[in-house]
């Protein structure tokens, strides 16, 4: 098999019929369904949703990025084998363990495919919520130049690199580009504090302020179950995103805030090696890795760092090609990990095009 077959890295042209544009993420592409087949496929497989909601297939690549860039290999690689698999195992095994834990639910009605995920339309709050239980990373960064506030939190003198923090830290940042804001620059990613959001819970798109704490409540008891369990499959969970929206109440009686997007995954968290942490070592067993393999390879690692250089990083992600030893390295590390995390070996994929039409043809929406 030539290295070329080895990862799907494209997934926005499949067969599928949709309406509007394909979307296409760093590593999802998503296509929205009609009305009618959504009702459909609604009755015909008994989803437990409001009349009238919007579905979508989602389909996971084996793309891989870091530092707002698309990472291509060698030699024809264009992206890291089983890292879809992994990833979609990951966090549906966290958004499993968060309902039955009475948490909230989450966006995925199904999956079909190990790459494919049945999802019902939901209103996203515009904030990612971003928790921090180690110093490390941009936070470290910042610190080191004599930072000592994070998203409106006074940080103690003295913190070492690596060092785990007194208490959960939740360091919001917004989702997409927010105008009008004051004191929140208009830009995507931008770090914004509790007291912002609840001034202008509307702007974030949260329906109260009392959601505000409710998002916060979610993502730390979230976090709890994830920390709990990693540690007993030898990992720690550093720090981590989650992400939220809102549905209408199947009885069409309100809404629910429900997780969206994925949880606990190695691109949305960072895990270290319990083990060797404990014998004063980190060892990445995340994307930090990749992160940090880029920043070592690269012949100016602040080009990836500076989102001044926004320009030159572009055309470095055009121009270099990660060697195949890097990315079959990566590769194991998600498959491990994953399996790991969630206790169960991870299913194959041979043939990513074939199967995921193959899985949705009951669906009645392949064309």
């Amino acid at each position: 098999m030539s290295l070329s077959n080895l990862a799907i890295a494209k997934t926005d042209d499949l067969p599928i019929r949709h309406r509007g544009d394909v979307h296409s993420g760093k590593v999802r592409s998503v296509y929205w369904l009609s009305e009618e087949d959504s009702a459909r496929i609604i009755e015909e497989r008994g989803y437990d949703v409001s009349p009238g909601t919007e579905l979508a297939v989602m389909v996971i690549s084996d793309r891989i990025s870091a530092y707002e860039i698309i990472w291509q290999g060698e030699d024809g690689l264009q992206g890291v084998p089983g890292k879809g698999a992994s990833l979609n195992a990951t966090a549906l095994h966290w958004f499993n363990e968060f309902e039955k834990a009475g948490l909230a639910g989450n966006h995925i009605l199904d999956s079909p495919h190990p790459l494919v995920w049945i999802v019902q339309k939901a209103q996203p709050v515009m904030v990612e919520g971003i928790a921090r239980q180690y110093i490390t990373g941009s936070m470290w960064r910042g610190y080191e130049q004599g930072d000592r506030s994070i998203c409106g939190i006074d940080l103690p003198e003295g913190l070492k690199n690596g060092q785990k923090l007194d208490e959960l830290l939740i360091t919001p940042s917004t989702k997409g580009v927010l105008t009008g804001i004051a004191g929140v620059p208009e830009k995507d990613d931008v770090n914004v504090s509790r007291d912002q959001i609840l001034e202008n819970y509307e702007a974030f798109a949260f329906k109260s302020p009392e959601d505000v704490m409710r998002y916060e409540k979610l993502l730390s008891e979230g976090i709890s179950i994830i920390s709990d369990q990693a540690l007993k499959a030898g990992q720690l969970l550093v720090d981590t995103k989650f992400e939220f929206g809102y549905i209408p109440n199947a009885s069409g009686d309100g809404y629910s805030m429900i997780y969206i997007d994925e949880v606990g995954t190695l691109d949305s968290s960072r895990y270290w090696d319990a083990s060797s942490y404990a014998d004063g070592k980190v060892v990445e067993n995340s994307k930090e890795m990749f992160r940090k393999f880029l920043c070592d390879s690269v012949p100016e690692a602040d080009v990836l760092l500076n989102k001044e250089r926004m320009e030159e990083r572009e055309l470095l992600g055009q121009n270099f090609k990660v060697p195949v030893d890097a990315m079959m390295a990566i590769s194991e590390l998600y498959n491990n990990t994953a399996e790991q995390l969630t206790g169960k070996p991870l299913p194959k994929v041979s043939n990513a095009r074939e199967e995921i039409l193959e899985a949705l043809m009951p669906f009645g929406i392949v064309r």
